[in-house]
């Protein structure tokens, strides 16, 4: 989770148990588990997902109760884990997107998450489709008409506190607060009563990365078995409920749900992060009416006081002919004031867009044209259609920086022309086979990133033997080698690097 989430937490004496010893199946007993779930997920007719901190300790967010868990620190009085990235840029893993997979099959019919990372929307769960227990720290709510906004940053409050923006939907203009429980707060009815509705109704209920500690959103599992459901929990440490389930297997998530996928012949779909900005010109007359007064700004969609959170720095540059100095903006907002002859002839400005930390790409270059004859040409594309496209490209054309534009409009006082921009940040492939899974270290299926590029694309190897084709010697030689790489590293799991991107919509309201 955010490290500036636990902060916010209010203090409380009691969290649970914490620093909770971690099991390890071996390799051979692992891969009959897997086996055993890829058969009962591809035979169920109702398979709901309960996630929780473990499936994202992969994506650079440390877990609560882990040996390298917030809370086990804090009770031991050690500092806190520095994030790999900031929480913004954290990207969806290898369970998420296969998650996406398993939905857009028709396999997945409902996902209910404690997480407040926001990884499962960005991955492309439907919205519809997901319970959000606990809240999402890049969502608003509006109190009064109920649209959604999801951000591309972290909300700067939680315990369903007012923020500092009002709801933009025609005819409402209420303040919004965040959706984000405190300790006190109760589950939304909202998020609640749907996770009840489709536990009663699964046959198989799939727990992963998740304790089972915090009431009552752990006793929701339970809610099958009534009807003759079964519970699958997939965790490195033992929990209250594994007596209650048909199976339980200790091993890193991303490894089982990649086998799982494997065994069920479903690709793990790619992940394209897709996010917005908008570049405004404003312009007025000097004085003397022979010049121009002109602004740039390059701001978020999310309105004037919000951060731009991916772009670190604009460099700003004209051609020779116009005799104007280039410039770097470096602080928010990003604007340069210019004044031009009021007769001067539209002009083009290059833009060069370096993108923060987490991003993989690091620039992409715009050309826009300046034109002192405000349009009144405005358009609105659909921002769905738009996503696709993009998405579509930079899959076939895997390298960052694409752009669309998605929406311009002109605004007359102060005269301005707004152009809101579409832009593919990251780019990550993935391949199915446990081959692609390199075993380097122990801890919550946590994934270290090998290689930095354009667009990471993660090959497999030959598909791992079933159990059945295992002989004796090759169980026996597996489980050795699996007990000294666990000796010689003495502590965390990790796979193949992939990094991963959002694709959800950061910038307008989700309407539910």
């Amino acid at each position: 989770m955010s490290l500036g989430y636990a902060e916010k937490l209010s203090y409380i004496e009691d969290v649970g148990n914490v620093g909770m010893i971690e099991f390890f199946d071996p390799p051979h007993v692992l891969q009959e588990k897997i086996e055993r779930l890829s058969t009962m997920i591809k035979k169920s007719k109702h398979l709901v997902v309960f996630t929780g901190a473990g499936i994202s300790t992969s994506c650079g967010i440390p877990d609560f109760r882990g040996p390298k868990g917030i809370w086990t620190l804090q009770r031991q009085g050690k500092a806190l884990p520095e994030a790999s990235l900031p929480f913004h840029r954290a990207m969806p893993s290898v369970t998420h997107m296969a998650l996406v997979g398993l939905e857009q099959a028709g396999i997945l019919k409902f996902l209910i998450s404690q997480n407040i990372d926001a990884l499962h929307l960005r991955s492309g769960i439907s919205r519809e489709k997901l319970s959000e227990l606990h809240g999402n720290s890049f969502m608003e709510l509006c109190p009064s008409c109920g649209t959604e906004y999801l951000r591309d940053f972290e909300v700067e409050t939680i315990g369903l506190k007012e923020t500092s923006r009002n709801c933009s939907k025609a005819g409402c203009s209420s303040k919004l607060r965040d959706t984000v429980l405190d300790w006190e707060d109760a589950l939304p009815p909202k998020e609640m009563g749907p996770a009840e509705r489709h536990c009663k109704m699964a046959d198989v209920v799939l727990c992963l990365g998740t304790s089972l500690q915090i009431t009552p959103a752990c006793n929701l599992p339970l809610k099958c078995l009534r009807g003759g459901g079964e519970i699958v929990i997939v965790n490195l440490q033992k929990t209250p409920k594994d007596k209650k389930a048909s199976l339980v297997i200790h091993g890193p998530v991303d490894k089982v749900i990649a086998g799982v996928m494997n065994m069920i012949n479903l690709r793990i779909p790619p992940f394209v992060r897709i996010d917005l900005f908008q570049i405004i010109i404003t312009q007025g007359l000097s004085l003397d009416k022979k010049y121009v007064n002109w602004t740039l700004r390059v701001e978020s969609v999310h309105g004037k006081k919000a951060p731009l959170p991916f772009v670190g720095s604009v460099e700003v540059s004209f051609s020779e002919s116009l005799n104007m100095k280039a410039a770097v903006l470096y602080k928010q907002p990003l604007d340069l004031k210019r004044r031009t002859m009021r007769t001067v002839t539209p002009f083009d400005i290059l833009l060069k867009l370096n993108f923060s930390a987490g991003c993989k790409c690091s620039f992409t270059e715009l050309k826009i044209q300046v034109d002192f004859r405000v349009s009144t040409e405005c358009f609105k594309e659909d921002k769905v259609t738009v996503f696709q496209k993009l998405r579509d490209k930079a899959i076939e054309d895997p390298r960052c920086g694409q752009t669309a534009v998605v929406e311009r409009k002109a605004v007359l006082v102060p005269k301005s022309n707004v152009v809101v921009h579409a832009i593919v940040t990251d780019i990550v492939e993935f391949e199915n086979s446990l081959g692609a899974f390199e075993v380097t270290s122990r801890s919550n299926g946590s994934l270290k990133r090998q290689n930095e590029g354009k667009c990471e694309k993660r090959t497999s190897g030959k598909q791992s033997k079933g159990l059945d084709s295992l002989s004796m010697d090759e169980r026996i030689l597996g489980d050795f080698l699996y007990l000294m790489n666990v000796w010689d590293l003495g502590g965390s799991w990790s796979v193949w690097p992939f990094g991963v991107s959002d694709s959800c919509s950061v910038d307008e309201p989700c309407i539910i």
